[in-house]
């Protein structure tokens, strides 16, 4: 269960200028606004979600969960911390975690913390103004990244921020909205977590988008719109471009508050469209081989051994990649350790390829392009461009790294999730010089 003493304790020292100093120490220094890098962890991965997804105010029963596998959705929200949360969460522990995510669903996570002082209404009491949205920015993430952690919300992660409807015509307000946000950015990406914020399409989403490429605000890595017109297209918003939050960056909350019935369970929703990053969970697995199972640092045999697993023994499996072929499979799981294992001797759906419950690793970044980032067939400027390019402030979803042809200070080329390769030197991450941990080298 999320602790209640880390929600008591942060809730008095949020007042006290000793933890705002211990807090802002936690925090490396902003880098290269507004496209912060993150910096994954060992045994981290992004991971996203498509199609229809509902939220509601407490985390629904496992019982209801399993009744709703019947409905359109395949995503459920979940308000894990912050102070303006409204609702209990009786069910929402660890255990539950694992087990919504053993059923398939995906999860976005949502932390209600501190709102704008000009919030419309006079809900949630607590708020900031622009002379501590900067701090509270980094305390609400600082919270969020260690209630992600008792929950077993893996690093890579994205974590969304609430940032409700407020009055855009106060100048100090905009101003404070986007301190907070650029702040819970920075703090996340420090962590290891992606950045997300649930914003109305009016006040919020407007004025993020106004400050997409500014050099004063970090910019977050995916948008989670509330407009509900029934309409749940991911384009063609009236208050943002195409351009911005442009691969798998976006979800829309396109209808409030209603009732919803599957397989006899009634639940208090609202409806949501989604192609953005959620939470990564480990799922279990088991070793398959007859005899111990070798556990190395890469996704191949020539990386050394770190451990080994018993034949019959328990794999927290965060996510696959691709690797040295090993019987019928070139698939790798990376462990939530960290170290990596040939697929074909684990107990997931397929020995010959991918298993759609696993998210593919991925470790992505935002583009840093001027304009936009040709996309090509192979790690090099000689081979052809293909597709549509990656716009700036996009996620380029990395999932190895390869040399290639140098451009610029850097001859570090990333594969991309879809196959295509681009310079890792327009990609925000560890370094545009050289490899970026812990990013696997391509096979």
């Amino acid at each position: 269960m999320i602790s209640s003493i880390r929600l008591m304790y942060a809730a008095v020292c949020a007042t006290t200028a000793a933890f705002a100093l211990t807090v802002g120490a936690l925090v490396s220094p902003a880098a290269a606004e507004p496209d912060t890098p993150v910096r994954y962890p060992t045994g981290s991965s992004a991971n996203r979600a498509g199609g229809l997804g509902f939220d509601t105010c407490t985390a629904p029963s496992l019982d209801a969960l399993r009744a709703w596998k019947s409905s359109p959705y395949r995503t459920v929200n979940i308000y894990f911390g912050g102070i303006n949360r409204g609702c209990t969460q009786p069910n929402l522990t660890a255990a539950w975690v694992r087990e919504v995510a053993a059923m398939g669903w995906k999860l976005l996570p949502t932390y209600f913390g501190r709102q704008p002082f000009c919030k419309f209404g006079s809900s949630k009491p607590y708020r900031y103004t622009a002379s501590n949205a900067a701090y509270y920015g980094r305390l609400g993430a600082q919270i969020a990244v260690g209630n992600a952690k008792d929950l077993g919300l893996l690093p890579g992660s994205a974590l969304y921020a609430d940032v409700e409807h407020y009055d855009r015509t106060n100048a100090d307000c905009r101003r404070a909205v986007r301190r907070y946000v650029s702040a819970w950015t920075t703090t996340l990406h420090a962590s290891g977590y992606l950045a997300g914020v649930y914003v109305h399409q009016d006040s919020g989403l407007r004025d993020l988008s106004y400050t997409y490429n500014s050099t004063t605000y970090a910019r977050p890595d995916a948008v989670w719109m509330a407009r509900w017109d029934g309409n749940t297209s991911l384009t063609g918003w009236p208050t943002a471009p195409d351009s911005h939050w442009a691969v798998h960056q976006r979800a829309k909350q396109y209808r409030g508050d209603h009732d919803e019935t599957w397989a006899g369970v009634r639940l208090n929703i609202d409806s949501d469209s989604l192609n953005a990053p959620v939470a990564l969970v480990a799922r279990s697995y088991k070793v398959t081989s007859s005899t111990a199972l070798n556990a190395r640092s890469g996704p191949s045999t020539s990386y050394p051994v770190v451990r080994t697993h018993a034949p019959g023994s328990t794999l927290r499996v965060t996510c696959q990649g691709h690797g040295q072929k090993v019987g019928t499979s070139a698939v790798w799981d990376r462990l939530s350790n960290g170290t990596w294992v040939s697929d074909y001797y684990v107990s997931t759906s397929s020995s010959t390829g991918f298993s759609s419950a696993l998210p593919r690793c991925t470790y992505p970044g935002q583009v840093t392009a001027k304009v936009a980032l040709n996309a090509r067939t192979g790690p090099g400027s000689s081979y052809p461009k293909t597709g549509t390019p990656l716009p700036r402030g996009s996620l380029a979803w990395v999932m190895c790294q390869k040399s290639g042809s140098k451009v610029q200070t850097s001859s570090v080329w990333n594969r991309l999730s879809d196959g295509r390769w681009v310079s890792d030197y327009y990609v925000s991450n560890r370094s545009d010089t050289s490899w970026s941990a812990p990013i696997p080298r391509c096979p």
